[in-house]
């Protein structure tokens, strides 16, 4: 599973050098993986809700490779590498235009109410294996 994201740098997303602060790289993927699942039919609020359920990050794997400035536009570039019993692997890499900017590995973990990790449900894996 593929999927693409947009967003725009404002002056809020840089440091006082007038950079992308390194910890909204982390913001932007987050949007482009929640969108990314939503749109593949999957409602956060509803799974939790409904089952308890939550996606919680384990592991984050990222390399800042260039800066990227206000007024850039991004495009982050997300696939779903793997899709085992409780967990999903993403990759997920932020381009200004065709230049790689920051390229990172995401681990997220199924989570039930008490925080314990579980397997992911059939009809959840189903919707992500599209």
């Amino acid at each position: 599973m593929r999927h693409e994201f947009h967003v725009r740098v404002y002056y809020e997303d840089t440091d006082l050098a007038g950079i992308v602060y390194y910890a909204n790289y982390l913001k932007f993927i987050e949007r482009a993986r929640s969108t990314m699942v939503r749109e593949a039919g999957i409602d956060q609020n509803s799974m939790k809700e409904g089952d308890g359920l939550v996606f919680a990050v384990r592991h984050v794997d990222a390399t800042y490779l260039k800066p990227a400035k206000m007024d850039d536009e991004l495009r982050i570039a997300t696939k779903l590498q793997q899709l085992s019993g409780a967990q999903l692997l993403f990759e997920q890499d932020v381009f200004r235009g065709d230049e790689m900017l920051f390229s990172s590995k995401i681990t997220v973990i199924c989570m039930n109410g008490a925080g314990r990790v579980i397997r992911l449900p059939a009809e959840i894996r189903a919707q992500l294996a599209l």
